[in-house]
């Protein structure tokens, strides 16, 4: 039986997506080569693509490329002079990710950067990258506090952070039985609550996706504040 909700993606992308060959291309490249089929949805990379041009966003960062179909909705809404920087676990997918990129035309302001998110992200401090209007974290879940950490101080005041995939079918709302991603976000969330950093909110989503969620927050102040931790009590961040 199909689930209402996935009609009602469909119904939608065909009111207010056009056929994009680059993005199809993308999916079908990213699948030949064996990547896991875990991308937005074509109305979540909409979605992707219209909050940095609401916010006049001219550099991004995201965590997580995957086969770089979010990079491609995401860079595309940059000026000319805009850059994007997207960090990358697996050489392998980082090949496919380039190029397609390359098919989209986007090498001159997307940067794919390989290897661990929590080596990237303090090098991109180091070098004074920065700051990004907006952060794109959609990366393995147990490490999502410290991404969410990273991205804050890689911000100002009125970047917009947004998590990917923090309901998990429900389960982040229970502790029993958690596996390691659910238990991570669980932990971000509870460090978010305590975060003087930002204001943020969780919003559920439903569709061809399944039912799943994201974390929108917006920066008020980049400097260290206490944190609450995954206990509820306060911390420094570091």
């Amino acid at each position: 039986m199909r689930e209402p909700w996935t009609d009602v993606d469909r119904y939608a992308e065909e009111l207010l997506l056009s056929p994009d060959p680059i993005l199809s291309a993308a999916l079908e490249s990213s699948a030949a080569a064996g990547l896991p089929p875990i991308q937005v949805s074509p109305s979540q990379g909409k979605f992707l693509h219209l909050l940095p041009r609401g916010i006049g966003a001219r550099s991004i960062l995201e965590v997580g490329t995957l086969g770089a179909y979010s990079t491609i909705w995401l860079a595309r809404a940059l000026p000319g002079s805009g850059r994007l920087v997207s960090l990358e676990l697996n050489p392998a997918h980082a090949t496919v990710a380039r190029a397609n990129l390359a098919r989209a035309g986007l090498t001159d302001r997307v940067e794919v950067r390989v290897g661990p998110a929590l080596e990237s992200l303090p090098r991109l401090v180091a070098e004074g990258a920065g700051p990004f209007d907006l952060t794109f974290i959609d990366a393995d879940k147990p490490p999502t506090a410290e991404y969410f950490d990273w991205a804050v101080r890689l911000s100002r005041p009125g970047s917009v952070i947004v998590v990917d995939n923090v309901v998990r079918q429900g389960a982040v709302a229970h502790e029993e039985g958690a596996d390691a991603a659910v238990l991570g976000i669980r932990r971000f969330l509870s460090r978010l609550s305590g975060d003087r950093r930002v204001s943020a909110t969780v919003v559920q989503t439903v569709g061809r996706k399944g039912y799943d969620g994201f974390a929108l927050a917006v920066v008020d102040a980049v400097a260290e504040r206490p944190l609450a931790d995954a206990n509820g009590s306060a911390r420094r961040a570091t």
